[in-house]
């Protein structure tokens, strides 16, 4: 029997996306995208605060969908409708005008529904399903705008999104051929008995971990990151910031703890190309934000470092690396959802996209570069706020399990915090402390202050008291 609670939580947002296109006048439409945004949020929790062990099974001819709320899952769900939420309530004043905001609306829903398919998904069956929805539901928000820059980023996010796929779809059929199922269990399901060598499971491991990654935004498959995010509707680009990418995290998770195993690829060749490639990716994300001047690039190219550190985390395949991951997902989550609406409400009050731009313009939105500031700190990783706890768990289990490769591990985390700081607090110290000619009166009303409010705060607060937090995290790694 399907549990109630999980197949609200997916369906309601399907029918609501669907009702955006019925439902009219406008007011009505969108009290309707924020009702179903809330309802799909206390879903999600209430999911949680039943316990683990809801389960349901839909059989559709020879295709099994299975779902299951278990810890990691919930935790991924409840990050993913409390994100919508905040950019949904945004998005009510920064789309006030457009006409397409009905069409905006109902892929925002979709694309939830789909990344709540992900989290509840418990084999790679229905994984790779809801993933392959993702992509095609989450294509509308890129060319939103409707201009040949928006058509064209959104058939390279497509085109990245159908090749890392591609790498996923190989190592999903090695696993259903290998494997003693697809379901995901702790600790993995791959039975090493009846293969005369490992060389093709580490190829298919790989293959299947690189697809993933590809969402992740990790190099050589980061370049729709940079050239989506500039061209979307900025609570679009938030959530693909945020949730999209997180996505690929998920199912890095699901593949290498749940299918796969630690067990086999902890000191291979696997392990030592994936780490490399993220501390590549976190040093060169870096240094590109450092010299783009266009504000949501900028940005974009601080997504593919930042998303790395979880990355870098997850390749030590120990369970203190797996935590600190974790950690940084939600706080980069957070913190980049902040950046992107503090840069939305930048552009919807001003019409501003360049850095260089923004001089003086904090002494006439204050609110928002407060929120900018905080979530920079956080990104940066300054205690108290949130970011420097899952920072330095990374940084000291990187040394501890790798040792030299370790402490090289840490050295660029280091170098890239001080890039980060680098690119972004010049723009709240040139919009406080300098001079522009602006206007008065440009902050922006309470549905775009009051999200970006909630995330500033709950960065602080996050990095105060990580008590609660770390007890989630804890419940995840000890069944691995």
């Amino acid at each position: 029997m399907f549990h109630y609670l999980l197949f609200l939580a997916i369906l309601l947002p399907v029918l609501g996306g669907i009702a955006m296109a019925l439902v009219k006048p406008r007011h009505n439409q969108n009290i309707l995208f924020i009702e179903v945004l809330g309802v799909t949020l206390a879903c999600c929790v209430g999911t949680a605060l039943a316990g683990t062990g809801l389960a349901g099974v839909l059989e559709l001819g020879p295709f099994a969908f299975r779902f299951g709320a278990d810890r990691l899952g919930e935790l991924f769900a409840i990050l993913f409708s409390a994100l919508f939420l905040l950019a949904g309530i945004f998005s009510l004043s920064y789309n006030e005008h457009d006409e397409k905001s009905g069409r905006f609306n109902g892929f925002f829903l979709l694309t939830l529904a789909a990344l709540l398919g992900l989290s509840y998904a418990q084999n790679l069956f229905t994984f790779y399903f809801f993933y392959e929805c993702m992509t095609l539901l989450s294509m509308p928000l890129v060319f939103h705008e409707g201009t040949d820059e928006s058509m064209k980023a959104a058939l390279q996010y497509l085109g990245y999104s159908l090749f890392g796929a591609a790498l996923v779809l190989f190592g999903f059929f090695f696993a259903g051929q290998y494997c003693d199922t697809t379901d995901f269990l702790a600790g993995g399901t791959f039975n090493a008995q009846g293969m005369a060598n490992l060389s093709m499971a580490l190829i298919a491991a790989f293959c299947l971990l690189l697809g993933f990654s590809c969402k992740a935004g990790m190099l050589p498959l980061q370049q729709w990151l940079p050239v989506a995010h500039p061209v979307a509707p900025a609570p679009a680009s938030a959530v693909l910031s945020a949730t999209i990418t997180k996505a690929g995290v998920l199912g890095i998770i699901r593949s290498a703890y749940y299918v796969f195993g630690t067990e086999l690829l902890r000191g291979t060749w696997v392990q030592t190309v994936l780490i490399l490639l993220a501390l590549l990716t976190i040093f060169t994300g870096s240094m590109l934000a450092y010299r783009e001047r266009l504000l949501k690039r900028r940005l974009a190219w601080s997504t593919v470092s930042q998303v790395s550190y979880v990355l870098f985390g997850l390749f030590l395949f120990s369970g203190a690396g797996l935590a600190g991951g974790l950690l940084q997902v939600v706080f980069h989550a957070a913190s980049k959802t902040a950046l992107f609406l503090c840069a939305g409400a930048i552009i919807h009050q001003t019409g501003k996209t360049k850095v260089y731009e923004l001089t003086g313009l904090g002494r006439q939105m204050p609110l928002v570069f407060a929120c900018f500031t905080f979530a920079s700190l956080s990104l940066v990783g300054i205690p108290p706020f949130a970011g420097f706890v899952s920072k330095w768990s990374l940084a000291t289990e990187g040394i501890l399990s790798l040792g030299g490769l370790g402490i090289a591990g840490a050295a660029v985390l280091l170098v890239s915090a001080l890039l980060t700081a680098g690119y972004l607090f010049p723009i709240a110290i040139h919009g406080f402390f300098d001079r522009g000619e602006f206007p008065k009166g440009l902050e922006p009303d309470g549905r775009m202050t009051a999200p970006l409010a909630i995330l500033a705060l709950a960065l602080l607060a996050l990095g105060v008291v990580t008590g609660p937090l770390n007890t989630v995290i804890a419940g995840i790694t000890a069944g691995l």
